[in-house]
């Protein structure tokens, strides 16, 4: 009987250690945005942050720009209704899901997407990937998009403790030090 080795994806065999050493949101988000494209073989990624009532595109690798910068209404976009719902969301053509603002996709050439979210039991964040034709992701696609969303989460939940320690260091110190 031959043996079957199973290899990783190169994207999603290097996100984790890379994860693990951010120090940082940025850095977490920079590295979703070099890796995240590869994994799931889209024309378009982008890493969306939730910002109270707000989704902000905060990061995009994509053939075209999509919306880098831009905020939207966690109830007005696929990408809040994600992060709402924390479930995963496959489209495989945004003309016909009514989740999708259409109006805003009519500017791109992106018309199918998947969207993961980051952060269990309340996401902090999504992962989207986009492509220019209809397509339906197949389930390993799918699944090497909440890994890494899986990952990331962590990551999100390290750099906020790092944050709030070195924040409570900084009041412990006594004023004028």
């Amino acid at each position: 009987m031959a043996e079957t080795h199973i290899r990783p994806h190169p994207g999603l065999a290097s996100a984790p250690g890379a994860l693990e050493t951010a120090g940082s949101l940025e850095a977490v988000v920079s590295i979703l945005r070099r890796t995240a494209r590869a994994v799931a073989s889209s024309d378009g990624i982008a890493v969306v942050l939730r910002e109270d009532d707000t989704v902000y595109y905060a990061a995009e690798d994509a053939i075209e720009p999509l919306w880098r910068g831009r905020r939207f209404r966690l109830t007005e976009c696929i990408s809040g209704w994600c992060i709402l719902n924390g479930q995963t969301v496959s489209v495989p053509d945004i003309e016909r899901d009514p989740r999708v603002p259409v109006a805003a996709y009519r500017t791109t050439l992106m018309r199918s997407l998947v969207i993961v979210p980051i952060g269990v039991p309340e996401a902090v964040a999504a992962l989207g990937a986009y492509w220019c034709a209809s397509v339906i992701p197949d389930d390993a696609t799918i699944c090497r998009l909440e890994a890494l969303a899986h990952q990331a989460a962590a990551a999100f939940g390290r750099v906020r403790l790092l944050s709030e320690a070195i924040g409570a260091q900084a009041s412990a110190q006594p004023s004028g030090s």
